[in-house]
């Protein structure tokens, strides 16, 4: 990505939707895996599937493989620069 600017652009269009905002606040407090976080929604596995890939494309998610289970967390430098410019704006 670009400068700031676009960086900026592209975590707002990412944060539009609902779900994506509910699943990171959701792995602010621990990491979980697809399963794991499924469970909390009203949602497909498909859907939540989704959602978790446009997160970590976007980097703002990490996945990580442990035997065959993926776990996924916040990538805590992303996160805290999208925290800190809704703070500092």
């Amino acid at each position: 990505m670009g400068n700031s600017e676009e960086k900026l652009d592209y975590y707002f269009k990412v944060l539009s939707n609902r779900i994506r905002r509910n699943i990171l606040l959701l792995l602010e407090e621990e990491s979980l895996c697809a399963g794991d976080i499924i469970k909390h929604f009203d949602l497909t596995g498909a859907t939540i599937s989704y959602h978790l890939k446009v997160l970590t494309k976007s980097k703002i998610l990490v996945r990580k493989k442990q035997g065959l289970t993926v776990y996924y967390s916040l990538n805590q430098p992303e996160w805290e620069y999208i925290k800190n410019w809704f703070k500092c704006g």
